[in-house]
């Protein structure tokens, strides 16, 4: 009877650990679809997540990715920021897939997530992203964007901390030179004392660190930025700085200078800044 017992369970186990398996084997992923993944996480805190955006008949071979960072001077702002162009680059960059990113905000009450944190950030996002590009079935050519403190984010890891297959960098209105941009007005000074302790006579070492016109090198990855000549909030000074940066050491770049307008533009423009972004990242 023992005998007996042992061959009917060791049957049944069989039984149920073969329909086990048919019944957790997960479907081919369809690829053919479009799919939006809304605040994946990249980091333990709540803010470092991400909204992915994968475009219908993705490949790894046809599918770029352009990643893009929110402005809100680092106190601020939501990735949510995106939708506002989402519709225009879906138009000038089909066939792309999207990445939104958050990242810590500063805290005043605390001194926590100053811009230095922030950096961080954005290299911890691109490295998860990296990881997650086979699952996602797309490209490993990116493209790095962002506005205001975004744009600042973008092109401080593009030309500091640049270890992936950057194809180009997209920036509105970024801050460069931070130790410049101390000098404009006090509310701005004070925001820079507080995200990076000091001012750049006590902090020089943090506003060095923190400014990308600091790391450009012929090395970097073809750069197109827009600035409004009437900006009040970002002067337009620091992108002739980096325009200045990017011709002292040679590398690619196109500033687009736009007349009329401030720290943020009319739809219009977007839609036509947008379309020379795609002209001069298309020629790479």
């Amino acid at each position: 009877m023992k005998i007996s017992f042992l061959k009917i369970n060791t049957g049944a186990a069989l039984a149920l650990l073969l329909l086990y398996s048919a019944c957790s084997t997960d479907p081919e992923p369809d690829f053919s679809v479009a799919k939006e993944l809304i605040n994946e996480q990249y980091g333990t805190d709540p803010k470092q997540t991400m909204d992915v955006y994968l475009p219908a008949g993705r490949s790894t071979t046809d599918t770029p990715l352009l990643i893009y960072i929110h402005g809100g001077a680092w106190i601020d702002g939501d990735k949510n920021e995106f939708l506002q162009v989402k519709p225009i680059l879906e138009k000038e960059f089909p066939g792309y897939a999207f990445v939104s990113l958050n990242y810590r905000l500063f805290d005043f009450a605390t001194g926590k997530n100053g811009i230095l944190d922030q950096e961080q950030d954005i290299i911890s996002a691109i490295k998860a992203i990296e990881q997650q590009l086979p699952e996602w079935n797309v490209s490993d050519d990116l493209i790095l964007s962002g506005a205001s403190a975004g744009g600042h984010l973008a092109l401080l890891h593009a030309l500091k901390n640049n270890t992936s297959d950057l194809k180009g960098v997209i920036a509105f209105f970024p801050p460069t030179d931070l130790s410049e941009l101390h000098k404009f007005n006090n509310l701005t000074a004070l925001g820079l004392n507080a995200l990076l302790g000091g001012t750049p006579a006590t902090a020089a070492q943090n506003y060095q660190r923190a400014s990308p016109t600091n790391f450009v090198d012929p090395a970097d990855v073809p750069t197109i930025f827009f600035h409004g000549d009437i900006d009040t909030v970002v002067p337009i000074s620091q992108s002739e700085l980096l325009k200045n940066a990017f011709q002292s050491k040679g590398v690619r770049h196109q500033f687009v200078k736009v007349t009329g307008q401030g720290h943020g533009f009319t739809e219009a423009t977007n839609r036509e800044l947008i379309e020379k972004a795609r002209e001069f990242i298309g020629e790479f």
